[in-house]
């Protein structure tokens, strides 16, 4: 699925994620359902900080549950600004969740079909689960201990079986397929992630490489070179974003904060020429947890893009 000519730090497509804006209005209003002043208000603002792609999480709006009158208004909308939607990222509705793996399947199946219809080329999902309570309660919902993914070789043989039924659906529909790193689940180490992957053995399948997830727990992780160096040559998406991290060296305290993508822990610089050299052209998705998520992800697509090779 490798393009013609390769991208440049000038045509590299950039989006943003959609963090800043409130997935339910202060009346309890859903984005999904708002009004279309509501979604022309969002791309105005996305436009307005240099961004021409968004990233669509079902988070925010289902493309599978959106009728086509309202799904070609929100996309005119988006255009009038010149944002287009290249990708859609569903969201703690894992295939192996206790009690909803066939619901899950199916509306993942769903989705990639719209994401069709929509025009995207990736669709981006993982096996993360909805917060636990104690996730919902914290400042971090990362500081809390959420679903793990069991030891059990019959539901990791289930992943693999029904990520490969999903990878061969958006493989005929022209998609690609891309799995994000995240704590506690069968995406929850390098080691893994490679081996599912590989497991579900499709070429339009592979992993979105968010090792950030992996490195603001509050916990010993992995370090995150060695993340990056096992999972970049499986990488066909990439989410970014970055933490400040400290730790104590007996490994009794650590904490984390979000920070920029150039002040973090990791070393972005480092990654994109690891990346681009084993071929990465995929793209790239900026993410930002708090504070004001919109202006970060606009400050890290400059830098990003003094790390992309010159035309």
């Amino acid at each position: 699925m490798s393009h013609k000519a390769p991208f440049t730090a000038e045509t590299w497509p950039i989006a943003t994620c959609l963090h800043g804006f409130p997935p339910v209005d202060s009346d309890g209003v859903a984005m999904h359902d708002a009004d279309p002043r509501v979604w022309d208000d969002m791309f105005s603002q996305i436009e307005n900080v240099g961004f021409n792609l968004a990233e669509l999480a079902d988070s925010h709006l289902r493309p599978a549950d959106l009728e086509a009158t309202r799904r070609d208004e929100f996309l005119a909308i988006a255009a009038s600004h010149g944002v287009g939607i290249p990708s859609v990222h569903l969201q703690r509705q894992s295939v192996i969740m206790p009690g909803r793996e066939e619901r899950n399947l199916a509306y993942a199946h769903r989705t990639i079909d719209a994401a069709a219809e929509w025009g995207m080329e990736v669709f981006s999902t993982g096996l993360h689960q909805p917060f636990s309570d104690a996730q919902k309660r914290a400042l971090w919902f990362w500081t809390a201990d959420g679903p793990k993914d069991p030891d059990d070789d019959e539901v990791w043989n289930a992943a693999v079986s029904r990520l490969r039924e999903l990878g061969r659906h958006a493989a005929d529909v022209g998609l690609r397929m891309s799995l994000e790193l995240y704590e506690d689940t069968y995406l929850g180490t390098g080691e893994s992630a490679v081996r599912l992957v590989e497991e579900i053995g499709l070429d339009n399948v592979g992993l979105n490489p968010d090792v950030a997830n992996l490195i603001r727990l509050h916990r010993p992780v992995e370090d995150w070179r060695e993340l990056f160096a096992k999972t970049l040559p499986y990488a066909n998406y990439m989410h970014v974003k970055n933490y400040t991290r400290d730790e104590a060296g007996d490994g009794s305290w650590s904490t984390s904060v979000p920070s920029t993508m150039e002040a973090g822990l990791i070393n972005y610089r480092q990654v994109f020429r690891d990346a681009i050299g084993l071929g990465f052209d995929g793209i790239i998705l900026m993410e930002q947890y708090g504070g004001d998520s919109l202006g970060v992800c606009a400050t890290n697509q400059t830098y990003v893009r003094t790390l992309l090779p010159r035309a």
